[in-house]
């Protein structure tokens, strides 16, 4: 039972595709939602600072929707968005990506090329130990 679950969510994983930064930014939007979101939510939490007309942001919501990144269901006179992919599976395919595109895999490679000739604070210090500690 374990194998066949841990297949269905690597098939899910390699179905996930990289996201436009537009349609990354709404995403964040609403995995920082409880469990979903309004459209008028959405709407106010970009704020003006993104000169998005309302139409633009329902297109790109209907894309994510269209993508498998999204549900949606009509509430009332409201419609609402429930994310499908969590961040954490996005963001894992979108390191895997990166580390394979660009890094040849190395995570010694990636650490080495964010901080050559850069000052990593005591607390970054910290931190990737910490992390390589819980990998063991």
């Amino acid at each position: 039972m374990v194998q066949s679950t841990c297949q269905r969510d690597w098939s899910k994983m390699s179905m996930i595709k990289r996201l436009p930064d537009a349609e990354f930014e709404l995403m964040k939007i609403i995995w920082r939602s409880e469990p979903r979101i309004t459209t008028s939510k959405i709407i106010d939490s970009l704020g003006d600072a993104s000169n998005w007309k309302p139409q633009t942001i329902l297109t790109m919501l209907t894309r994510l929707i269209e993508k498998g990144f999204l549900t949606s269901e009509r509430i009332g006179r409201q419609r609402n968005y429930t994310a499908i992919v969590n961040e954490a599976e996005y963001m894992s395919v979108e390191t895997d990506g990166f580390m394979s595109r660009y890094r040849g895999n190395s995570l010694g490679s990636l650490v080495k090329a964010m901080y050559d000739g850069k000052d990593m604070t005591e607390e970054e210090i910290n931190e990737l130990r910490q992390w390589l500690k819980e990998k063991e």
